[in-house]
């Protein structure tokens, strides 16, 4: 029922402020219904070149090429590496834009990696991502919850088929799982309002937190790392119409 349509390659669209430094931009591409990524810097940005937003030429939403997220404790500054839709019926209803960034600065090396979707695997472990969504027309918080809840337990329940996680890191998944679903309140969300989603990487003495901005976090490394990687695989997240 529900089609990701996939995050399409990097287009820069805008040229309002100027980024410092030589930056890589990394190229993501549709792969079947999922998501493929070239991590190798397709084009870089002088300490010359000026660049704002980039826009998703499906809703025609812009997005920061580099993303500042304002924050009691320090958030890194993110860099943008892909822009997507999301569709859903046959009618190709346009449901939100959404925006992968990930903090550069922290990626471990990828070199030993053969396969995209181990380097992103690796890149989702490891460092700080944002998944931004901006819906096209207004909405809920609960359509949206939805949406992810219905992901996240399908990605389990795969798992757990495929004897990847145990009946008792199952069970440990519960009280996380029911936080996050109590995060996302009733109300509505204007049409082209962003919702940001973070994940942070476990340290020596937390696990992962995922955080619904001004909404509240849940700690979980699992519920963190399985929730961006969604994106990246099958049909990813669709919110049904509302």
């Amino acid at each position: 029922m529900f089609r990701l349509l996939a995050f399409r390659s990097l287009r820069l669209t805008s040229t309002r402020c100027s980024v410092a430094g030589r930056i890589p931009i990394y190229a993501l591409t549709v792969a079947g219904t999922g998501i493929a990524v070239s991590l190798k810097p397709t084009i870089f940005l002088d300490a010359s070149t000026s660049i704002d937003l980039v826009r998703d030429i499906a809703t025609d939403i812009e997005f920061p090429a580099v993303l500042r997220i304002p924050s009691r404790f320090p958030l890194p500054e993110y860099t943008l590496l892909g822009v997507g839709v999301r569709k859903v019926s046959f009618f190709g209803i346009k449901v939100y834009s959404v925006a992968f960034y990930a903090d550069l600065t922290k990626i471990p090396p990828l070199d030993a990696l053969t396969t995209t979707e181990e380097k992103v695997t690796q890149i989702i472990r490891n460092t700080s991502c944002v998944i931004r969504i901006v819906p096209t027309r207004s909405t809920s918080y609960s359509h949206l919850r939805d949406g992810f809840m219905r992901a996240l337990q399908g990605r389990l329940t795969s798992q757990k088929r495929q004897h990847l996680i145990t009946d008792q890191e199952e069970n440990l998944l519960v009280t996380p799982m029911l936080k996050f679903k109590s995060l996302f309140p009733s109300t509505a969300i204007e049409k082209h309002a962003p919702l940001d989603v973070i994940s942070l990487p476990p340290t020596n003495s937390q696990e992962a937190r995922l955080i619904i901005r001004d909404l509240g976090s849940v700690t979980s490394t699992w519920l963190a790392r399985e929730f961006i990687l969604a994106y990246f695989e099958g049909e990813g997240i669709s919110p049904p119409v509302g």
